[in-house]
């Protein structure tokens, strides 16, 4: 779950990072501005519309970075280099469940998928939903 508080001082510090005013800012993004109030005052949580469109103006800002604080910004400018990663992170599947530890969970809580999102660094997702 996001840290409203925290991804507030995160969107601020991308306000700053590129001289914006908040009007400014949700000018680029193309959202009204007084969604960029509420967010900032805390009283409202972003969308995923107002993260993807975040990330879609401003390519130096991480997907992981903005919601969770972890990785860095602004992102690397060349794509082609990599971060520095630990080595407990170097394996990215290393905690992911097999489709059998999946289903045993589903079966054990008496639940079904609807549907699932992936979100990439570069922004983008792509939603797999259940056909019925």
């Amino acid at each position: 779950m996001i840290n409203n508080e925290e991804f507030t001082k995160r969107l601020q510090k991308v306000i700053d990072f590129y001289g914006e005013s908040a009007s400014s800012f949700a000018e680029k993004i193309s959202v009204q501005r007084s969604s960029i109030s509420h967010i900032l005052s805390g009283r409202n949580k972003p969308s995923l519309d107002f993260v993807l469109k975040v990330l879609s103006s401003f390519p130096e800002v991480e997907l992981y970075w903005l919601m969770n604080g972890k990785g860095k910004f602004p992102a690397l400018p060349n794509q082609n280099q990599k971060p520095e990663v630990s080595e407990e992170k170097s394996n990215p599947t290393s905690n992911l469940k097999s489709t059998s530890q999946i289903s045993s969970t589903l079966i054990s809580e008496d639940k079904t998928i609807e549907r699932i999102v992936i979100f990439y660094k570069d922004g983008t997702f792509k939603s797999f939903e259940e056909s019925h």
